[in-house]
């Protein structure tokens, strides 16, 4: 965030470099900057005499708070990358739907940390969502409280559409815009101010392809992807554009794509991953996992060193079924599963 003493000291060319559509409110001010980049705003409109700023209709405090709003108002939109960011999700018990008191203590979750959820359908997942992605205060059904850092959180997650809490990545990724993957991207990462367009680009679209079962190419309309590459291509621009400290993946076995690649990939950029699943590898690739029961969270299980080599038996049966799977495509006559 800035103030009125950043609008008198920092050169307009500054500005313009750190906050490109700062350009949006001089065109809108009708503002010619030309060869006046080096000054400040506050000295550049003091350029004006009276007779020209009458005629402009400027006054020149009110025309410096309006920059200095419109300025912080983009960066709630935008999100602001200054903060020092979320390194912990607490999570403080409340009630199931039975009013009685949920089975744990206090649940702490560190960045590149995986918590997989778990439980029936219709068991309370998504209420865990919601009390995450609003950071409840006792405020919700369930009266649990969230804490980021330990400490009761500031209202910005709730308040600001730019710095949002939790990245969602749901079972169904189907597009409409008419726009290439290329385009898509370019979007997004203007939309994030970002500098180094290109790169980041080719970052996601080489990610992405690394997780699909089918490549595809930056030329590819998205409204032509298959829902694996769907998946793919937005759990990759969520991991490396998208400014959310916790990613929420819903089901990602049914997504056609790498899930342990997935999950390193999101684990490797220092996100917070909670990951709902009825899959038994997935379960056990977490460190730990809530167990949803009655609206409440019932259980929190580490995962333990025998289930740690159950997963190793299970990663073995699970290639031979992706075998099967891609010999059956292919259109071979099975014979036997290996």
């Amino acid at each position: 965030m800035i103030n009125i003493q950043d609008i008198k000291r920092i050169p307009i060319a500054e500005l313009r470099n750190k906050y490109p559509f700062v350009d949006g409110f001089l065109s809108d001010q009708s503002l010619e900057i030309d060869t006046n980049e080096q000054l400040s705003f506050s000295d550049f409109i003091r350029k004006f005499d009276d007779d020209e700023a009458e005629d402009r209709a400027i006054d020149f405090d009110t025309m410096e708070n309006s920059l200095v709003e419109y300025i912080n108002q983009m960066l709630l939109f935008l999100g602001d990358d200054t903060d020092s960011g979320v390194d912990s999700l607490t999570i403080l018990p409340g009630t199931n739907k039975f009013g009685e008191k949920e089975n744990f203590e206090a649940l702490t979750i560190k960045k590149s940390e995986i918590v997989c959820i778990v439980g029936p359908t219709g068991s309370g997942k998504s209420r865990l969502l919601g009390d995450i992605e609003w950071v409840a205060q006792k405020d919700t059904p369930t009266s649990r409280s969230i804490l980021i850092n330990g400490e009761v959180s500031d209202k910005k997650w709730r308040l600001s559409s730019g710095n949002k809490l939790v990245a969602q990545l749901s079972q169904n990724m189907n597009f409409v815009m008419d726009l290439t993957v290329y385009e898509f991207l370019e979007l997004h990462a203007q939309s994030r101010l970002v500098e180094n367009i290109e790169d980041v680009i080719q970052r996601i679209i080489a990610s992405a392809n690394n997780l699909a079962g089918e490549k595809f190419e930056l030329s590819t309309p998205i409204t032509s992807l298959s829902g694996g590459q769907s998946r793919a291509l937005m759990i990759a621009d969520t991991a490396i554009l998208s400014k959310s400290p916790i990613v929420l993946i819903d089901e990602i076995e049914n997504a056609g794509i790498d899930r342990k690649k997935a999950l390193e990939l999101l684990v490797g950029e220092e996100k917070i991953v909670l990951m709902a699943t009825h899959d038994p590898i997935l379960a056990l690739m977490g460190d730990r996992r809530i167990v949803i029961k009655n609206g409440g969270i019932h259980k929190v299980l580490n995962t333990t060193d025998k289930e740690r080599e159950l997963l190793t038996e299970l990663n073995e049966m699970d290639k031979v079924v992706q075998n099967l799977r891609h010999r059956i495509r292919n259109g071979e006559v099975i014979t036997s599963v290996i």
